[in-house]
């Protein structure tokens, strides 16, 4: 029996887990040898009854195991089982890790690696953050791990593209039922840099339980997990939870006290998740732990500063006032004026100028908040 379809069989079995596939492999090494153990043998393992040992003895190959199968090839993709060299070493880690992972694109070359997740309804600040986090990550070297979602997930896989880094995404649905499927053209970039997953057959739908589930595999994959936006109750807060069961780090990037968006991440704050302002919070941390071959096999440049931001100096005296009148949050243009004390024409022309230069950005209501601050 070839291996593919024997991983795919064991799979299919009916009361047979992650957790119980895991144990068989390290006692048995492959499935085909699962197939061939006796009774004994079998019962010995944590979990196996007298109906699962007989059914383990007696495999067979479904029609919906072969069709998958055969749309894994016709396709291009790949299968990656659990006993696979290009399996994620990390995720072999976790004690109930996929047994296959469907694959497009490529798993080589994927440490060091560190997931940014967040709020599919994210506001301009999570947007940016993600955006320039991943950027900064992937400068250095790591690929970045996200779910290809709305909001922040799409940033962080976008930040990495545009540093020229390696990104992957892991699907809650079958490589064949790209969700969300405005994201196609996306998936299409990150499969040719990085890698699409899923450990779900082919053809599976987006439901609602498979998100919790490939949780896991995000957080399983990578040295660590940033949490960018998140509400109180949040996927990506089970996602935090997780990382911190797996023995990972949790980061957390901290919000306006009055934005909904950023209540779960400063729970993860007082929780214990480390308050990260930039890049460079997360590598001091991530660096240490990485493994002497792998980081040998890194760039040593510094992360290369964000896209948009340029350097304050030479500008007019009446320009760097207005700057440094700005913080972290947006001010209207009347609180501009009795800060700079200038005359509202004169502070519009200079905005003006700022923002068409990438320095400042412009949000509803005449607010302005300095681009380097600002969300995306």
């Amino acid at each position: 029996m070839e291996p593919e379809l024997a991983w795919l069989i064991l799979k299919s079995i009916p009361g047979v887990g992650n957790y119980l596939i895991k144990r068989l492999i390290e006692q048995f090494k492959t499935p085909q040898n699962i197939f061939c153990a006796d009774r004994d043998a079998l019962g010995r393992v944590k979990g196996v009854s007298v109906r699962l040992a007989n059914a383990l003895r007696k495999p067979r190959a479904s029609d919906a195991v072969r069709r998958d199968l055969d749309r894994v090839r016709d396709c291009g993709c790949r299968l990656v089982t659990l006993d696979s060299p290009q399996y994620p070493l990390l995720l072999q880690r976790i004690p109930d890790p996929p047994p296959i992972l469907y694959v497009e694109g490529t798993l080589e070359n994927l440490e060091p690696a560190a997931a940014i997740v967040g709020s599919r309804k994210a506001t301009r600040y999570g947007l940016k953050n993600a955006h320039q986090l991943a950027g900064e990550l992937a400068g250095a070297g790591f690929t970045i791990v996200s779910g290809g979602a709305r909001g922040i997930d799409t940033a962080a896989h976008n930040g990495a593209l545009a540093a020229q880094g390696r990104t992957i995404t892991v699907l809650g649905s079958g490589l064949d039922r790209i969700y969300p499927p405005q994201n196609r053209a996306l998936f299409k970039q990150i499969a040719a840099n990085g890698a699409v997953v899923s450990e779900f057959p082919m053809n599976a739908a987006p439901e609602p339980f498979h998100f919790p589930q490939r949780n896991r595999i995000i957080s399983g994959m990578t040295m660590g997990t940033v949490i960018v936006e998140a509400a109180q109750k949040s996927g990506s807060l089970i996602t935090a939870r997780l990382a911190m069961e797996q023995n990972r780090e949790v980061f957390a990037v901290p919000g306006s006290i009055q934005s909904q968006s950023s209540s779960g991440t400063h729970r993860l704050i007082r929780e214990g998740a480390k308050l990260i302002e930039n890049g460079r919070d997360i590598l001091d941390e991530l660096m240490p732990q990485i493994e002497p071959a792998v980081l040998a096999s890194l760039r040593n440049e510094e992360p290369a500063p964000a896209a948009g931001t340029p350097p304050d100096k030479g500008l007019p005296a009446d320009q760097l006032r207005v700057l440094d009148a700005l913080e972290p949050y947006a001010i209207h243009i009347d609180e501009l004026t009795r800060l700079t004390g200038l005359a509202p024409a004169k502070l519009s022309e200079i905005l003006l100028d700022l923002e068409i230069n990438g320095y400042i950005n412009q949000l509803p209501g005449k607010h302005f908040v300095r681009e380097n601050q600002a969300s995306r």
